[in-house]
């Protein structure tokens, strides 16, 4: 029997606060008090270099998160700055790099997980600036999961849309996409950039965003958070 799980995702913006201070162990701090299972980031890697992470594996490892592998040779702990923390107990059977088509350098992360929730396939993303690199990425995702093994699927991440009703035609036959509420400016949230989509063998609830003092300091966008159950 499979039991909930619960998901974050949230654009860390390199640790960077809005109070213009770089504070990775504050942002670990509240990603330790939303107590999710899976937590999906983004900009969680500096974009220069060997892709120094925003987030110091030491740090990590204090507060009982690992980071998915994907660069064994690298410090980095994401691709194209997307990085996927673990709790303990779940177990990675596979990882996969996806890079994006568009005007801008993309790429999404995707790791299938085993848990106490069941098996589910983990996608981090986040999307280009403009709508038709935006559209060209959804739908060469939808192309790449065609040709993979059906299984519970969740996207998360920061989709960069402002729209709530255009802009996910790509998704629509295959995802349904979720907003979470206003995320971004995180001081005076208005847009609801950050979401999630999952298929039809995931069911989500509660997918709220979360709105403190801290939250408001800690990013330029809040983190989103909800629970998930994979079709036994």
């Amino acid at each position: 029997m499979t039991t909930t799980g619960r998901i974050c995702s949230w654009n860390i913006r390199k640790a960077l606060g809005t109070d213009r201070k770089r504070h990775p162990a504050r942002i670990l701090s509240i990603l330790d008090y939303l107590q999710a299972d899976i937590m999906v980031l983004q900009e969680a890697d500096f974009r220069l270099g060997d892709r120094k992470p925003a987030l110091p594996n030491h740090l990590l490892q204090d507060v009982g998160f690992r980071a998915v592998d994907t660069h064994p040779a690298s410090p980095s702990i994401g691709w194209h700055g997307n990085a996927i923390l673990l709790r303990r107990g779940i177990s990675v059977d596979d990882v996969d790099l996806i890079r994006l088509p568009g005007l801008e350098p993309r790429g999404a992360l995707c790791a299938e997980l085993s848990g106490r929730f069941g098996k589910v396939r983990i996608i981090g993303l986040h999307l280009g600036l403009l709508r038709r690199s935006r559209r060209q990425q959804m739908a060469h995702l939808v192309d790449v999961l065609d040709h993979r093994r059906e299984m519970p699927t969740l996207l998360a991440g920061d989709f960069n849309e402002r729209s709530q009703a255009r802009g996910f035609e790509p998704f629509a036959s295959d995802f349904k996409v979720l907003s979470a509420g206003p995320t971004f400016h995180s001081r005076f949230p208005r847009i609801a950039l950050d979401r999630m989509a999952h298929n039809a063998l995931v069911e989500m609830s509660k997918l709220k965003p979360l709105l403190t003092a801290q939250t408001r300091l800690a990013s330029d966008h809040l983190p989103i958070v909800g629970a998930f159950r994979v079709a036994a």
